[in-house]
């Protein structure tokens, strides 16, 4: 868990600080022939692309616009099916039904089929617009999750006691109930966050994601397309980015799953 940490928190910093550890302009397009598309070397570590654009930076810039994206959309998620989660577990009967239908529906349409049905019928979005089209789909799983959790929590000792002294129904919630649910959300978070990276990088390679000029780790290798193999440095780079940024997130979650979910260590 320490070296998949030490992975996340390095693509963090360079998204981060992107400005200041940049080579080059991520957009510059300089008009050389002799530019475009050269492999690695010392002026262009990881190469340039088509356009003469150096890889390296983008791939940098790239972190930016590919993590941000995926943690705005995962914390949206994470509110969404949480709030929607906590009042079916909570309020029971026919709230509960109804909520857990929708969550049904939802769950039972593919997301990635869902997320291509709404960008094509759209057409390409905005960072802004990805960002509520990831989280507004991804929420489903979270509000089963959490709706399972509240069930359990609101039938603990500490809580009916608190109920059974006249404590108000929010104050219960929010003093006994909620802090129960944090555990768990960071879970849910962590491994949605996993999913969410390679989705973003999916619909950007399509060019129904991020686009152009603007750098995304899926738009980066999109350039190269046509050409993969003789153009190998524009595709190897950020899919290692993004193999590397998947993989240490997943070992992360699936660790503080061992720690933190008593049903996962009970499982393992």
């Amino acid at each position: 868990m320490k070296f998949a940490a030490a992975v996340l928190v390095l693509f963090v910093v360079v998204a981060v600080a992107a400005p200041a550890i940049a080579p080059h302009d991520p957009r510059a397009t300089p008009q050389s022939e002799t530019q475009k598309n050269l492999p690695p070397s010392g002026a262009h570590p990881f190469g340039t692309d088509q356009y003469s654009r150096d890889v390296l930076s983008r791939v940098i810039y790239g972190a930016r616009v590919s993590l941000g994206v995926a943690v705005v959309a995962v914390m949206l998620a994470l509110t969404l099916g949480a709030a929607i989660g906590a009042v079916a577990g909570y309020a029971g009967g026919w709230t509960d039904i109804i909520c857990m239908r929708v969550v049904d529906a939802m769950l039972s349409v593919p997301r990635v089929l869902l997320l291509l049905v709404l960008v094509a019928s759209t057409g390409p979005l905005t960072v802004g617009g990805i960002i509520v089209l990831l989280g507004c789909t991804g929420w489903p799983g979270t509000s089963r999750l959490v709706r399972g959790e509240v069930r359990l929590l609101k039938e603990r000792d500490y809580v009916l006691a608190s109920r059974a002294t006249g404590t108000p129904e929010w104050r219960v919630f929010v003093l006994h109930v909620l802090p129960g649910l944090v555990p768990q959300l960071l879970v849910t978070g962590t491994l949605a966050l996993a999913t969410v990276i390679p989705l973003e990088a999916g619909l950007s390679f399509l060019g129904l994601g991020v686009q152009p000029p603007t750098a995304s780790w899926g738009n980066i290798i999109s350039d190269a397309a046509g050409r993969p193999g003789d153009t190998w440095w524009v595709v190897l780079f950020p899919g290692l980015a993004i193999v590397c940024t998947v993989l240490a997130v997943n070992t992360i979650g699936e660790r503080l799953r061992e720690r933190i979910d008593p049903r996962g260590r009970s499982r393992t």
